[in-house]
C-alpha cells in the first residue's frame, strides 16, 4: 500500500501542473453553479445576553369594556365589573368609585357627567353644591333621590365613575372605553326617562354638543326618552338660566304623566 504523498511531492506535482496550463481546481464530483447555498444556522444568543421575547397583543379596551359590561346580569355585577377595570388611568388618581346613588329602578335616571371633589370624597355622585341644587330642582316636581316609591324617586350615575383631575373636562378616549358600561347601566336600571345633565352627557349618550339648543327638546336614547337639561353647576354660574330648567322639569313631569 502506498503510503500518502508528503508535503514537497505534492507541492512538486501542482507545480508542474500550473506549468502544463492548469489554472483551476477541479474535483471529482459535478458542481451545481446555480443551486441556492444553504443558509447558514442562526447563531445562538450568547449566554450573558437576554433572549427577545416577542411583544403582547395590543389591548383593546373599548372592547375589553364591553364584555365585561355584557357579562354583567345586575347592578351590584356591573358595579364590580367597572371596579375591576384596569384600562382607564383616571382610577388611578381617585379616592372612590362613583357608581349611582337614589332608588335603582326608579321612573328617572339622571346622567352627569363625572364626579367632583365631594362625589370623589364621598362615593356618591351629585352631593356637592350642584348635587344640593339638583335635588331642589326635583324636590320642586316632588321627587327626591331617598324617595320609597318608584314612581318619585330619581337615580343618578355618570358618564365616568371616577373624578378626572383637577375637575377637568373628560376625555374622548376615556368617555369612549367607559361607554358600554354606562349603556349596561341603563339597560339594567331600566327607567322609564333619561335626564341628561350638560354637554358631556349629551355628547357621549347623542354624539352631540351645544346644550344650549339641546336642552328642553325631547331625544330618544337606547330606545328611551332622554331630555337635556342644564347642568346644576352651569345654573349656579349662571341664575337666569334656571328659568328654562324650570320649564326642563315641567316638561319632565309631563312626560312622565304621559307614560304612566
Amino acid at each position: 500500500m502506498e503510503s500518502a504523498l508528503d508535503y514537497h511531492t505534492a507541492k512538486a506535482l501542482l507545480e508542474w501542473q500550473i506549468e502544463l496550463g492548469a489554472t483551476e481546481c477541479i474535483g471529482a464530483d459535478p458542481v451545481n453553479r446555480y443551486e441556492l447555498p444553504a443558509k447558514a444556522p442562526k447563531p445562538a444568543a450568547p449566554a450573558n445576553e437576554p433572549v427577545p421575547v416577542a411583544a403582547a397583543p395590543k389591548v383593546d379596551p373599548v372592547q375589553v369594556a364591553k364584555a365585561a359590561a355584557e357579562g354583567a346580569k345586575s347592578l351590584e355585577a356591573l358595579r364590580d365589573a367597572m371596579d375591576s377595570y384596569a384600562h382607564c388611568d383616571l382610577r388611578n388618581g381617585a379616592r372612590s368609585l362613583v357608581f349611582s346613588d337614589g332608588m335603582p329602578h326608579a321612573r328617572v335616571m339622571v346622567v352627569g357627567e363625572a364626579p367632583g371633589r365631594e362625589e370623589d370624597t364621598q362615593g356618591k355622585p351629585f352631593v356637592g353644591r350642584a348635587g344640593q341644587l339638583l335635588d331642589r330642582m326635583f324636590a320642586a316636581i316632588e321627587m327626591r333621590r331617598d324617595a320609597p316609591d318608584r314612581d318619585k324617586a330619581m337615580y343618578i350615575a355618570n358618564v365616568l365613575p371616577w373624578r378626572p383631575p383637577q375637575n377637568r373636562d373628560p376625555k374622548p378616549e376615556e368617555v369612549a372605553m367607559m361607554l358600554p358600561f354606562l349603556e349596561r347601566h341603563i339597560a339594567l336600571a331600566n327607567p322609564d326617562v333619561l335626564v341628561l345633565m350638560g354637554n358631556h352627557s349629551c355628547n357621549a349618550l347623542l354624539g352631540r354638543r351645544g346644550i344650549t339648543r339641546l336642552r328642553g327638546n325631547w331625544q330618544e336614547v337606547l330606545g328611551k326618552p332622554a331630555l337635556p337639561m342644564f347642568h346644576p353647576a352651569y345654573l349656579l354660574r349662571n341664575p337666569i338660566a334656571k328659568r328654562e330648567a324650570w320649564h326642563d322639569l315641567l316638561s319632565l313631569q309631563s312626560k312622565l304623566r304621559d307614560l304612566a
